[in-house]
């Protein structure tokens, strides 16, 4: 009840202030999917959010200053509509900012996505969201690593959109004495017509040690199909960890898409007490389908399995633990819209 007030308090106050913008625009997206999940002979049932799209709501805000000089702010929060409470312990835990853009590019602070998690999100078919997320097979992560998808205390600058197709940004993350918080990294990528390609690096200090990320993707759209690749390795203490990823999109109508994913994910090097989320090897395979209503709503459903060799990966966070070495399996078939 306290957070539903909180959340009216703010959006009131932001309308009151539309006036005094350029623009204020109030978005959001809702995503709810009924799900069945199983592993060790385990089931669960459930209705379930960010089947397709994550769930959230937000304003975001833009004022000229003049001279091609603009000011922004982004404020945006998780939502778990099967509950309609905040999904998250952090109100604006997705992205809260205050930008400054102009000829230069865009120098953005406060807490948001980190560089290289935007290059992993670019060519993983299903947009690191749902049952196939591919991150769901990334290995050495943990609690003490809390800079993988999203940073607080972050710096970063943006490349101008008028360097030919070349585009990058760069970020740092200060740690303010906390660890597993303390950051750099950076995506350098160039896009022209159908083809898209792009790299990232970043390094996080946990642990009295870094946890670093290399992350290489490419796409090409050939209108019968759209094909993607990425390459992900992921270092901590001795350990090292591969994932290959190949991807397709292939539209079968006007308004409806089939969406296939496959990923191979090999850790080696010996067994490091220090290591964060230590796993093993794993295969990981999806397909889904999504068919557009109209710009803003979408039915789909997706299905994915995770065949593990001596690991515990699975195809969801709240579903049944797979065995080391078992398999992680589900389905679902839901409904999203954006506003």
């Amino acid at each position: 009840m306290k957070k539903s007030l909180v959340a009216l308090a703010v959006l009131a106050g932001f309308a009151g202030a539309a006036a005094a913008q350029s623009s204020v625009t109030l978005f959001g997206v809702i995503d709810v999917a009924a799900r069945y999940t199983k592993a060790n002979g385990q089931d669960t049932k459930q209705l379930s959010n960010d089947g397709s799209s994550s769930s959230r709501i937000g304003v975001r805000g833009v004022e000229d200053l003049g001279g091609g000089l603009k000011a922004g702010f982004w404020l945006e929060g998780a939502l778990a509509a099967d509950t309609g409470t905040a999904d998250s312990s952090r109100f604006w835990g997705r992205r809260a900012s205050v930008s400054l853009m102009g000829d230069f590019g865009e120098v953005r602070l406060g807490r948001g996505k980190t560089s290289t998690r935007l290059v992993v999100d670019d060519f993983d078919v299903y947009t690191t969201t749902g049952l196939g997320d591919v991150t769901r097979t990334y290995s050495l992560l943990g609690s003490g690593i809390d800079t993988f998808n999203r940073a607080d205390n972050l710096v970063q600058y943006f490349l101008p959109a008028d360097l030919g197709g070349v585009y990058g940004s760069f970020d740092v993350a200060a740690g303010e004495g906390t660890d597993g918080k303390k950051s750099y990294g950076g995506r350098l990528g160039y896009k022209a017509g159908d083809l898209n390609v792009a790299g990232g690096y970043q390094t996080t200090d946990v642990a009295n040690s870094k946890f670093k990320q290399l992350s290489l993707g490419a796409s090409y759209d050939f209108k019968v199909v759209k094909v993607s690749g990425l390459y992900s390795q992921l270092k901590f203490g001795s350990r090292k960890q591969n994932v290959y990823t190949i991807g397709a999109v292939v539209p079968v109508t006007a308004a409806g898409s089939v969406t296939a994913q496959y990923t191979k994910a090999e850790t080696n090097g010996t067994a490091d007490a220090a290591a964060i989320g230590v796993r093993g090897d794993a295969q990981a395979f999806s397909i889904g389908y999504q068919h557009n209503l109209s710009k803003r709503t979408a039915l789909y459903t997706t299905a994915s399995i995770i065949d593990n060799d001596n690991s515990n990966f699975r195809v969801a966070n709240n579903a049944v633990a797979a065995a080391a070495g078992g398999k992680s399996g589900g389905i679902d078939v839901g409904i999203k819209h954006s506003f």
